[in-house]
């Protein structure tokens, strides 16, 4: 997952180092950077914050999760994101000490929430989940709830066939299932209301122009309102 040939290799790697053997939120950039051999000023110009250095991992993370994400025959999403939540904590597991040390840090920090969003993206398109259009926001939503919940349940679970993580995992998905399968009918439905929509206004003003008052129209099927005629008028 890190190439330690090259300097930001190095430092990715004495950033993991220097969790897992102290409080992350005492680490500082001289130490990680005196772990990888880097001097200051190279280590400024690759990575200027701590920050910076979690966002790379991030990053690693999911070029190795997608690397090894095989979808197969299967066409079931909900077991598709199962398979892709599980390769992504097989490829955290040698650096689960790091992450217990970084997630006991604590504090949200908004410059990585690019990097978090953008890893729950490809996790949904890895699983052959569409997350664009208007339900997109709403899926990458409920994969974050899931995923935050699911990964503080892994850190804590030493059993080496993570039987409490699949089936808390397993748990979350069902949970979600319909959610997940229903937001694309959401969208479908949005984009029929948002093509229906001008047509409906034009039929109701016309329908108010021919006399008919202010009476609503049916809105049963809003594209099939036509303006009525109107007793003791020559049409």
């Amino acid at each position: 997952m890190i190439d330690q040939s090259t300097s930001k290799g190095r430092i990715l790697a004495a950033a993991l180092a220097c969790a897992a053997a102290n409080n992350w939120a005492e680490v500082s950039l001289r130490d990680i950077a005196e772990h990888a051999k880097v001097p200051l000023p190279e280590m400024r110009d690759l990575f200027p914050s701590r920050s910076a250095i979690v966002a790379a991992l991030i990053n690693a993370v999911d070029r190795e999760v997608l690397s090894r994400v095989d979808r197969g025959e299967r066409q079931d999403k909900r077991d598709l994101l199962f398979d892709v939540i599980m390769t992504r904590f097989d490829v955290l597991a040698p650096h689960k000490a790091a992450l217990k040390s970084m997630a006991a840090a604590g504090g949200a920090d908004p410059a990585l929430a690019g990097p978090l969003l953008s890893s729950l993206y490809w996790m949904l398109q890895a699983a052959g989940v569409d997350s664009s259009g208007p339900g997109g926001a709403l899926k990458l939503a409920g994969l974050a709830g899931i995923y935050a919940s699911v990964f503080h349940t892994w850190l804590a679970d030493d059993d080496p066939g993570l039987a409490r993580t699949m089936a808390a995992l397993d748990r979350r998905l069902r949970r979600g299932e319909r959610t997940l399968r229903n937001l694309d009918g959401l969208a479908t439905t949005a984009r029929k209301v948002a093509t229906a929509g001008p047509a409906w206004v034009t039929a109701w003003l016309r329908r108010r122009q021919g006399g008919g008052g202010d009476a609503a129209p049916d809105d049963s099927d809003p594209a099939s309102v036509r303006p009525q005629p109107q007793g003791g008028r020559d049409e």
